[in-house]
């Protein structure tokens, strides 16, 4: 499955254009790093512990995606863009999208 943010795939054509694909979640860090997190807010730095929530919320939403577009059949998801939104303090919304399409060598 070829994974792509420009709307093309070098040396292939669209032949189909299947649809809208999307996979999101919503993820949240436990008590005790949120209480670390807040620390490290105060002093400054990376807050390491949303790094790591938001990586691994992009992972989920993105696999989401591609899972949505082999059930299309489609061979690549292009135009793919990420979204977040917070959802309540500590908790963070990933949504990946993009177009699942079936692809052709150009001739």
């Amino acid at each position: 499955m070829i994974i792509t943010t420009t709307d093309f795939v070098p040396g292939k054509k669209v032949k189909e254009i299947l649809g809208l694909v999307r996979g999101n979640t919503i993820q949240a860090k436990h008590i005790g790093k949120d209480i670390v997190a807040g620390f490290r807010n105060i002093v400054g730095g990376e807050i390491r512990e949303y790094t790591e929530m938001l990586t691994e919320a992009r992972e989920i939403a993105l696999r989401r995606m591609v899972e949505k577009a082999e059930k299309l059949g489609a061979d690549a998801v292009i135009n793919v863009r990420f979204m977040t939104s917070a959802v309540m303090g500590g908790a963070a919304e990933i949504l990946a999208y993009g177009t699942a399409v079936k692809l052709e060598d150009e001739s």
